[in-house]
């Protein structure tokens, strides 16, 4: 007759367990690139973007200079054409609606539509706080310029492949609230290219 031995059962149960876990395949819906590269193709994209706002107001080489900023640090590809038009009146002069447009390049992941021959880049997310890049480094100037944050949100967000957007805004025109807006996101960014090692002699 056999005796009941319990921890023997308990270690073939917590083997069972552990089989198990190896065993089960992970989950269709991880976001792809969590835990690293993320195969992508530049998408060429069309901007135009026209400033609208009560509190701040920009010249054409101004708001040129923030957009072409803004687009690097989100993922743009550097090779962009990217300038002001319709800008009336002297060179550095404010002008009631600077219009910022061209053409430029974006990551998108690869997906089943994807043609086959496509050039593909290895990618990551990265977090970005896009406020920072818009806004004077002065608080009060900063607070200033939450319309141009929202317009950012609104009009060029929506050309890059985002996630996790997080916005918060109590902008009010010719009001000034400081720390009031908040636009961060992660974006698809291409890794940088692995420094070359000295050949020896």
């Amino acid at each position: 007759m056999r005796r009941f031995n319990p921890r023997a059962s308990v270690s073939a149960l917590v083997a069972a367990a552990i089989g198990l876990l190896v065993c089960v395949p992970p989950r269709a819906d991880t976001p792809q690139g969590d835990a690293g590269t993320v195969p992508a193709v530049w998408t060429p994209k069309e901007l135009h973007f026209t400033f609208m706002g009560f509190t701040s107001r920009y010249s054409c080489d101004g708001l040129e200079d923030r957009i072409k900023t803004a687009l690097i640090k989100l993922g743009a590809r550097k090779d962009m054409q990217v300038h002001a038009t319709a800008c009336p009146g002297p060179a550095g002069r404010p002008v009631p609606f600077p219009t910022v447009t061209g053409k430029l390049n974006v990551l998108q992941p690869v997906t089943d539509q994807t043609p086959a021959d496509a050039q593909t880049v290895q990618a990551h997310w990265q977090k970005v706080d896009i406020a920072t890049l818009v806004t004077d480094r002065d608080p009060v100037r900063a607070a200033g310029e939450c319309e141009l944050v929202e317009q950012i949100k609104q009009s060029i967000l929506p050309v890059f492949t985002t996630r996790n957007v997080e916005y918060r805004s109590t902008c009010v025109p010719n009001q000034l609230s400081i720390g009031g807006t908040t636009l961060k996101a992660e974006m698809l960014v291409a890794d940088q290219p692995a420094a070359k090692t000295p050949a020896s002699k």
